[in-house]
C-alpha cells in the first residue's frame, strides 16, 4: 500500500501539525482520519487526497521560502556591493589628506593636532564656493594628482 518512506513522512507531517498552534481544517481532517483505526473505503480515499494537498501545500512552503531567501540573499549582495564602494571612496578621501601631508601614512594619525586638522577642514567647508582660492587649489591639487600617478 505505502512505501515506508511515504509511511515516515506521513508519521512525520501528522506530528508537525499536532504541534501547530492552529491547523486548518484540512490539516485537522487529516490527523482525524490519521489517527482512526478501522476506515472506509470513502475515509481512505478522502485520506490520500488529504496527504496530497498537505503534500502540496508543503512543497509551496518549500518554494516560497526559496524564493525568500533568493531575494534576501540578492538585497544582501546589494548591501555589499554599496558597503564596498562607500568603503573605497572613504580610503580614497583619506589618500587625498595622506598626499596633502595632514594624514600620517604608516599610522593613519593625523600629523598636527586633531582639533588643529578639523578646524582647518570645517573653515575651508564653510569658504564659498564660488571663492577663486578654490581654483587655485583646485590647479595645486591637479598637480599634485597628476604626479602621483606618474610615480
Amino acid at each position: 500500500m505505502k512505501t515506508e518512506k511515504q509511511a515516515k513522512w506521513l508519521t512525520d507531517r501528522v506530528q508537525y501539525i499536532r504541534g501547530l498552534k492552529s491547523p486548518n481544517e484540512q490539516q485537522r481532517l487529516l490527523v482525524i482520519l490519521h489517527d482512526k483505526a478501522d476506515k472506509t473505503a470513502q475515509e481512505i480515499k478522502t485520506l490520500s487526497l488529504l496527504i496530497q494537498a498537505e503534500r502540496a501545500a508543503e512543497k509551496a512552503q518549500e518554494a516560497r521560502t526559496k524564493v525568500m531567501n533568493l531575494i534576501h540573499a540578492e538585497k544582501r549582495a546589494e548591501a555589499k556591493a554599496a558597503r564596498k564602494a562607500r568603503d573605497h571612496a572613504l580610503y580614497q578621501s583619506a589618500g587625498l589628506l595622506i598626499m596633502a601631508g595632514l594624514v600620517d601614512s604608516q599610522t593613519g594619525k593625523p600629523v598636527d593636532d586633531p582639533a588643529k586638522l578639523l578646524g582647518a577642514l570645517a573653515s575651508l567647508h564653510e569658504l564659498s564656493r564660488d571663492n577663486p582660492k578654490w581654483e587655485e587649489w583646485k590647479l595645486k591639487g591637479q598637480v599634485l594628482l597628476n604626479q602621483k600617478k606618474e610615480d
